[in-house]
């Protein structure tokens, strides 16, 4: 199960930007097997944890591995020293959170919403319906369509319908005053026009995350395809003569995004994660002081033993800890050639790593798993990392690689700390002992770790445009990337990235929502965006006749529960068949298209859009 909603949220990751914690997914699937098996309470909690790992670690990996290979440093994914980084890396995220569990988890003002929903879930599965028909049932039907629909499969339908829409000619004259400036201009451009991909995965996530952050996300690839695209190739003069001479609207429209806005919503990103870093420095401090007082606290003994307190040994733990460290420097010293850079990455993974899950581990107990910003925390890491290598003279290839690698250790650790925390909070809802979990986690990450790079590589080799193309844009990796060659190696648009920045304190001052997801819309293809925003205005629509037919808020939360439960099967079916096409492709498996017809996949979305707000409302008095 953990390589399983691994490699699904490898796919659904890189495609949208986003993974979709597998806490509830994992817990239904575990209901369902131990039920069969008449397993225990405890033994469904065991494998929950265990498969939920996969959703973790691939969430850490895929905001930096890719990167490596979107940079240069690498041609293809290096099976080795990929492993051994998210090995290295989720371990030491379970390591660091055994340090930091007795004060994170028992601290009564952290109120983990997430982890106490999926206890009342568990709990309520003991006396009834588990949910397992929903995920399964949307998995197969989420499957089928992409089987139709993805160009390595048995295609029948195109995803989108799209169009470029002319603007016409118009002269402009510059003026200083009354004098002109050169001769008038003849300017030219349009607009791209597309409608959402028809994708039951990303609908699915659309309706997870609501309409408020969908309508967020969606609002910045407004901001991208219908503003600075246009002003792009508008005041671009040159256009006309690009297009006369055999270029095509399309392809010019692409390429503006992909080199001139992107860079733009780099420079948002990056602001808008330190902003979001800020505005929560006093949760960061408190994490940040958890983490010190009970390394203190666990030196004096003052917690007393039960089997419901009972961890590794502390000893045991911190001595692995500084084990792991050594082979994190060979893996930089590969990188650089150079000792003292290595040592250095090495200490600077190890502190922002260990201060970085406290706060991750604090941050999800706030605000839940799903809304963890590792990829800000992972951020920081990369630029204090940069600048170091920068300070010691370790610059081109060398340089951005090491920052990289320092990134993908915290980034897989920071994603593995938030998951087990949250789980752990689960468990001691439900009576497991933390031992025992921690040992099934350790379990979870090695195997996870030792498969995950195969789905990054076979989509990567198997989708057109590669990791970083159109259909797998991977923002944060493009980010982590853009980044560190740009503070290594200079290769970098710096006006781009200030502009995107500016742009990104002007929407704090208006106080906008988010400036970070608006600046992922941006990042992201237009039909992304906007197959996201219709899964948010399928769940607003679905929560109104909710509101109406339950009478109860019980009966409210048990329609969303199995909305939720159908949304996952949506987004597992889809990307595990993604990665089984990709994988046929590798093979020499090329399947005959039926059609292309672009008018059919428009009936994916009425589809949807009645099994996501009907089918949970059945029977909601059982």
């Amino acid at each position: 199960m953990a390589a399983i909603l691994g490699a699904a949220n490898t796919y659904i990751g890189l495609k949208a930007g986003m993974t979709i914690s597998a806490t509830f997914p994992a817990a239904v699937v575990a209901m369902a097997v131990m039920r069969i098996l008449r397993g225990s309470i405890l033994e469904e909690n065991i494998t929950r944890t265990t498969a939920s790992v996969g959703e973790a670690l691939a969430a850490g990996a895929i905001f930096t591995i890719p990167a490596f290979v979107i940079s240069g440093v690498w041609n293809d994914f290096n099976y080795w020293e990929s492993t051994v980084i998210m090995l290295v890396g989720g371990v030491l995220g379970v390591l660091f959170i055994i340090v930091l569990r007795k004060p994170l988890v028992n601290d009564p003002d952290l109120p983990y919403p997430e982890s106490v929903a999926c206890a009342e879930m568990v709990k309520a599965g003991q006396k009834g319906e588990t949910g397992a028909k929903y995920v399964f049932s949307m998995m197969g039907v989420s499957a089928l369509i992409e089987f139709f629909k993805n160009n390595r499969g048995m295609k029948l339908f195109e995803e989108t319908i799209s169009g470029f829409v002319e603007f016409g000619r118009y002269k402009i004259q510059l003026l200083s005053g009354s004098n002109p400036v050169g001769n008038a201009q003849t300017y030219t451009g349009g607009v791209f026009l597309s409608t959402p991909v028809a994708s039951p995965a990303l609908i699915g996530v659309g309706y997870i995350i609501g309409p408020r952050l969908s309508a967020v996300a969606f609002s910045g690839g407004v901001l991208g395809w219908w503003l600075f695209i246009p002003l792009a190739i508008f005041f671009n003069v040159g256009v006309g003569d690009l297009i006369k001479n055999g270029a095509d609207w399309e392809s010019l429209t692409n390429a503006v995004w992909y080199y001139q806005v992107r860079p733009i919503a780099v420079g948002a990103m990056i602001v808008g994660a330190f902003h979001t870093l800020w505005g929560m420095r006093k949760q960061l401090i408190q994490g940040i002081a958890k983490g010190i007082k009970d390394a203190s606290q666990i030196k004096i003994n003052k917690f007393a033993y039960s089997r419901l307190e009972d961890d590794l040994p502390i000893t045991s733990v911190i001595g692995a800890i500084v084990l792991l460290i050594i082979p994190v420097v060979l893996i930089y010293f590969y990188f650089t050639k150079n000792l003292l850079s290595a040592v250095v990455a090495g200490i600077v993974m190890s502190l922002t790593g260990f201060l970085f899950s406290a706060v991750a581990g604090y941050l999800v107990g706030v605000m839940g798993g799903s809304n963890n910003p590792i990829s800000g925390l992972t951020l920081s890491s990369l630029v204090i990392s940069a600048v170091l290598m920068v300070a010691l003279g370790v610059k081109g290839t060398a340089g951005v690689g090491v920052v990289l690698g320092v990134a993908a250790v915290v980034c897989s650790a920071l994603g593995i700390a938030g998951d087990m925390l949250q789980d752990l909070k689960v468990g001691q809802l439900l009576g497991g002992t933390p031992r025992k979990m921690q040992i099934a986690e350790i379990i979870g990450v090695i195997f996870t770790a030792l498969v995950l790079v195969f789905p990054m590589a076979i989509l990567h080799k198997g989708t057109e445009g590669g990791i970083g193309g159109k259909y797998l844009p991977a923002p944060q990796a493009g980010l982590m990337s853009v980044m560190s060659k740009g503070i290594v190696s200079g290769e970098i648009a710096w006006p781009l990235i200030i502009f995107g920045g500016v742009l990104a304190f002007a929407l704090i001052l208006l106080k906008t929502p988010s400036p970070t997801l608006i600046a992922v819309g941006m990042y992201l293809p237009f039909e992304t965006t906007s197959a996201i925003f219709v899964g948010g205005l399928i769940k607003y629509i679905a929560d109104l006749i909710a509101r109406r037919k339950a009478h109860t808020e019980s009966e409210f939360v048990k329609i969303e529960n199995r909305g939720i439960l159908l949304a996952s099967g949506l987004v597992a079916g889809e990307s595990i068949m993604g990665v089984l096409l990709a994988g046929l492709y590798l093979l020499n498996v090329n399947l005959p298209h039926i059609s292309e017809n672009p008018f059919i996949g428009l009936l994916v979305f009425p589809l949807v859009a009645l099994i996501l707000i009907f089918i949970p409302m059945g029977k909601v008095r059982e």
